[in-house]
């Protein structure tokens, strides 16, 4: 019941997003447009592999720019239909249907990894190389669970809020920035590293940097990949944890209405 509940869940998500031209664009224009500009601006960096920093980062920021405009969004477009509280209290249990909603925009997501990949080779020519596919696959697959986990988180703390869209807008930009989607995170000071250090997509990155660009000690690889299945463990325990404290609060107070 539980598993057929998320299924539906991710399937229905998934149609309503890409039925709203904002996702559309996110998902479509926008790793168009990064792409542009990330080639431009590694044009002349000295970098040999494109596909790292062009395609990867053009991808990674489309899949958290619709990870932030509609997983976040999603809580506040169901609070403004006033459904949100009709979800709180439906048979089906609350963290299930957001988590559903959020697999389901991050899964569609995905498809700014083909766009990104299609511009690239398309416009500039850029040479596919993946030296590792194998550590490709299984760091593309923990890319996936570690920005489920951290949107869970997300959705959490913007389920009590008013602010959402203030929020979601202010999260794009410093998360790709933190997380090294486009440059190397050593240009950064660091003690802003260290919060870099502490998200799992961080590490999500660097393994798959890694297994396109090969020459990487196998024990480093899956030393990194244990602390991002690690830190992606932790923010999913926080958000249930999370998710018990909104329900005691929402109990209690009853505020998950616009007013």
């Amino acid at each position: 019941m539980n598993l057929r509940l998320l299924c539906s869940t991710v399937r229905l998500q998934m149609k309503q997003s890409f039925s709203r031209p904002m996702f559309r664009f996110t998902l479509i224009a926008g790793p168009v447009l990064n792409t542009i500009l990330l080639y431009e601006m590694f044009l002349s960096s000295g970098e040999e592999n494109f596909f790292s920093y062009v395609v990867l980062g053009a991808g990674l920021m489309g899949i958290w720019g619709c990870i932030c405009f509609s997983s976040a969004g999603d809580i506040n477009r169901e609070r403004y239909m006033g459904t949100l509280a009709l979800i709180f209290a439906a048979p089906a249990p609350f963290r299930k249907t957001i988590l559903g909603k959020i697999i389901g925009n991050t899964l569609l997501s995905l498809l700014t990894f083909l766009v990104s990949l299609l511009t690239a080779v398309i416009l500039f020519g850029v040479k596919v190389r993946i030296a590792e596919p194998s550590h490709f696959l299984v760091a593309f697959a923990v890319t996936i669970v570690s920005f489920i986990s951290i949107s869970s988180v997300i959705a959490c703390v913007l389920t009590l809020s008013r602010k959402t869209e203030l929020y979601m807008n202010l999260l794009e930009l410093p998360i790709a920035l933190l997380c090294g989607f486009v440059f190397p995170l050593e240009l950064l000071p660091p003690f802003i590293r260290v919060i870099s250090y502490a998200l799992s997509p961080t590490w999500a990155v660097r393994l798959l940097r890694r297994s396109v660009e090969g020459g990487t000690e196998p024990s480093l690889f899956f030393r990194e990949l244990l602390i991002t299945l690690v830190l992606s463990a932790v923010y999913a325990l926080l958000s249930l944890l999370l998710y018990r404290l909104i329900e005691k609060h929402v109990r209690i107070r009853a505020t998950l209405d616009v007013a």
